[in-house]
């Protein structure tokens, strides 16, 4: 599977100029994901075992349940459910030590899931595949620096690993470029916002008021924090 998931050619997701590449990357990988484990790999022995200690994140849980394979999803939380019993409450809980080992137990279990550990897995080797295809191609850099948007998770991310992957002579001509996209996404939502707020002014909302991009820069505003819609 991981040969599969880090196989998607960056081109897919930096072509098409719409919004944050590294949100479409991050999509892509989840899709892949959610699609391994809900399909034939739900049956596979060593897998399984995975996901019965791990789990899943609500996020996760919910992008299974929409598979429409809830057969699926039920064999795989009878496993995981079988496997929490195991681990948080075998024996019988007593005051002192004990209880504080399952509750130590049930909070760990609750912080764990196998999609999310597969696409951070492949989220690094990707975007240290980033940083390369910058430091080495320069109709790549162009195309990167052709982007409408950097969300700000993913702009963290991408200075974060360049930081590590990267020349120290590259690293500031890339951190520049990113720097100015994220920030541009910052100002058209700053001012989308605060036009959406204007127009409740009733001086400003009369019939055929112009409201602009403002309509749901609430929802862009929050994905530009998150990287979530």
């Amino acid at each position: 599977m991981r040969d599969d998931i880090t196989s998607i050619p960056i081109s897919e997701v930096f072509e098409p100029r719409d919004g944050c590449p590294i949100c479409r990357l991050r999509n892509l990988l989840e899709d892949r994901v959610v699609d391994y484990i809900t399909g034939a790999a739900m049956m596979e022995p060593d897998v399984r075992q995975e996901t019965n200690k791990l789990g899943f994140c609500i996020d996760h849980f919910q992008m299974m349940m929409k598979r429409r394979n809830r057969l699926g999803v039920a064999l795989i939380l009878e496993s995981h459910l079988e496997e929490m019993e195991k681990q948080i409450f075998n024996g019988v809980p007593l005051l002192g030590k004990s209880s504080k080992k399952q509750a130590k137990s049930a909070r760990e279990s609750v912080c764990t899931c196998f999609v999310c550990n597969q696409v951070n897995w492949a989220m690094e080797r990707m975007l240290a595949t980033i940083c390369r295809l910058w430091e080495n191609e320069r109709d790549f850099r162009a195309l990167f620096e052709q982007q409408p948007a950097l969300c700000l998770p993913h702009f963290s991310q991408l200075i974060e690993t360049a930081t590590a992957k990267m020349s120290k002579k590259e690293i500031s001509y890339f951190a520049k470029a990113a720097s100015e996209i994220c920030q541009s996404s910052l100002k058209e939502l700053r001012s989308d916002v605060s036009h959406f707020i204007k127009m409740f002014d009733y001086r400003n909302n009369q019939e055929g008021a112009d409201w602009g991009n403002s309509k749901d820069s609430i929802e862009r505003s929050v994905w530009w924090l998150t990287s979530r819609y």
